[in-house]
């Protein structure tokens, strides 16, 4: 099918192979069924729920394979992949050495658009890719734009290219396992947020995590916005292949250069959309309308803007875009201030870079940390905050390995170690971190680590510990 528009190519009696149910599988599924290909799933699992799903879809005339996730079936012209499948499954090189194209979903939404669709600005990076594509939604809805926030957050973006609802332009967030299988993509204007090893037992390696992140350039036609104080994503926009007359457009939180977004005198600034980039600059908003203003989601903002800017969004757009945008739960939240001491939740850091981000933002801090660590190391994290730890409390399955880097580069700092991985632990942890905490501290829960070892999902680790901290603050009433 090579790189021809899917919007002309006749699928009836396409042979397609989908790569696993769940989330974007079986919305792929059904939409090929639908346009007439003869679609088979193959899935690895075999349980309980995998079998209801498979049985909705065979009513509906799709086959489905359960247990069976390395076999090529027999005439497959195509696979569409869902992201969580790794690139080294036995399906893909079956794929390859029969020479058969992979795509995952976000490359068949892209195929799928039709004449005339929404142009995409797309956002990816190792962490914020979620705010920054919120807050790009609501700078554009400000502007009186037709848009959503889709990909790998929201409205999927199937539903968004062939549903009823027309749109003028789409903020999209894409992960790097969906950049991986997204070969055609070439969105209007895309950031890379930030690089830090994440991932990487599913893409191999840090280089080839990188270069998944540097898909997003290639083919823009008008910005592709680069983080100044990361040097690795103005080289992925250096390698890009962009189409001529695309500008690469840096943000950082300091005093912005040409063709750059910053930060003056707490204001936000634009030097790169003015009709000067010399001696113009333009103001967008002030850093108190971000919300919550910590450094990096100040970042997210910049970058935000700089894509809705590449847009041609008016100035005052960007401002009320970014007074009316809320962050989701879990994503450095307020949740209460008991006997002086402030409880932020920042469940959502589940990595050391999104946790290093976190803790740059208070001072001093109660640390409650720990869980699935994925492989990661915690020397350069403990290094860079030791000065702003009160106090640190651990849990969670990994938690030894934090303990380790504390005792090397924060030896002075106490640490409180919960033996628990049961989920009454997080109550026991913000007991202690409210007696290590005296009035004006942050006790923050970054745990820079996943959630699996004791919770469903970093939503459920949050609300424990929301739950804990109303608790205490009931008891201090």
């Amino acid at each position: 099918m090579g790189s021809q528009e899917v919007s002309n190519v006749d699928w009836q009696g396409k042979h397609v192979t989908v790569a696993g149910l769940g989330v974007s599988g079986i919305p792929a599924a059904r939409v090929l069924h639908g346009l007439g290909a003869v679609v088979t799933v193959v899935n690895d699992g075999d349980d309980e729920r995998s079998r209801g799903q498979a049985a909705e879809l065979e009513a509906q005339g799709i086959t489905v394979r359960l247990g069976d996730g390395a076999t090529l079936p027999k005439s497959t012209e195509l696979i569409v992949t869902t992201p969580g499948w790794q690139p080294d499954k036995p399906l893909f090189a079956a794929a390859a050495e029969a020479g058969v194209p992979v795509w995952g979903d976000v490359e068949l939404a892209w195929r799928l658009r039709g004449p005339g669709a929404a142009p995409w600005l797309a956002v990816t990076g190792t962490n914020g890719k979620t705010t920054t594509v919120r807050m790009l939604a609501s700078i554009l809805e400000a502007a009186g734009l037709r848009t959503a926030a889709v990909g790998n957050i929201g409205v999927s973006l199937l539903d968004a290219v062939l549903g009823e609802e027309t749109y003028d332009v789409l903020a999209v967030e894409l992960s790097s396992y969906q950049l991986h299988w997204s070969p055609s993509l070439r969105a209007h204007s895309a950031a890379v947020l930030n690089l830090a090893p994440d991932h990487l037992d599913w893409h191999g390696s840090m280089a080839a995590y990188v270069a998944d992140k540097g898909r997003i350039y290639e083919g823009n036609t008008v910005a592709c916005v680069y983080n100044v104080a990361d040097p690795a994503t103005e080289d992925l926009v250096r390698e890009a292949d962009v189409e001529e007359g695309c500008r690469a457009i840096g943000f950082t939180l300091g005093t912005p250069g040409p063709s750059q977004l910053g930060v003056v005198d707490g204001i936000l600034v634009d030097r790169a959309f003015v009709t000067n980039r010399q001696k113009q600059a333009q103001e967008l908003a002030e850093v108190a309308d971000v919300n919550p203003p910590a450094p990096h989601n100040i970042a997210n903002a910049l970058a935000a803007a700089a894509l809705a800017r590449a847009f041609g969004v008016e100035p005052a757009a960007v401002r009320d875009g970014l007074r009316a945008f809320r962050p989701d739960p879990h994503r450095i939240e307020h949740v209460a201030d008991v006997a002086g001491v402030t409880y932020i939740d920042d469940s959502k850091a589940t990595n050391t870079h999104a946790a290093e981000a976190s803790l740059a933002a208070y001072d001093p801090i109660v640390w409650i940390a720990g869980g699935l660590a994925k492989g990661a190391t915690f020397d350069e994290l403990v290094t860079g905050c030791a000065k702003r730890l009160r106090g640190v409390v651990l849990m969670g399955k990994d938690r030894a390995v934090i303990r380790e880097a504390l005792a090397r580069h924060a030896p002075e700092v106490p640490v409180t170690d919960l033996d628990r991985t049961d989920t009454g632990a997080m109550s026991e942890a913000v007991r202690e971190a409210a007696r290590l905490a005296r009035p004006g501290d942050t006790v923050l829960m970054a745990p820079a680590c996943a959630s699996m070892d004791m919770f469903v999902n970093y939503n459920k680790r949050g609300e424990a510990f929301a739950d804990a901290v109303r608790a205490l603050a009931a008891e201090n009433a």
